[in-house]
């Protein structure tokens, strides 16, 4: 197995990490309430899930 001659420098290693970068959220309408909600989850202001009642929410 090969290994390095040279050290990397901290700024090679930092270029190559640039694009390493958390992605935004996402939100989808609640069909419901129309409140922001994550996909594919229950609406934590109403607690409908496809047109469901799913969890309460008292």
């Amino acid at each position: 197995m090969a290994l390095p001659k040279r050290r990397q420098s901290k700024a090679r290693s930092r270029k190559r990490r640039t694009h390493y970068k958390s992605k935004a959220i996402s939100l989808a309408k609640c069909a419901q309430c129309k409140q922001s909600k994550l996909p594919h989850r229950a609406c934590p202001n109403c607690g409908y899930y496809r047109g469901r009642p799913v969890i309460s929410t008292s």
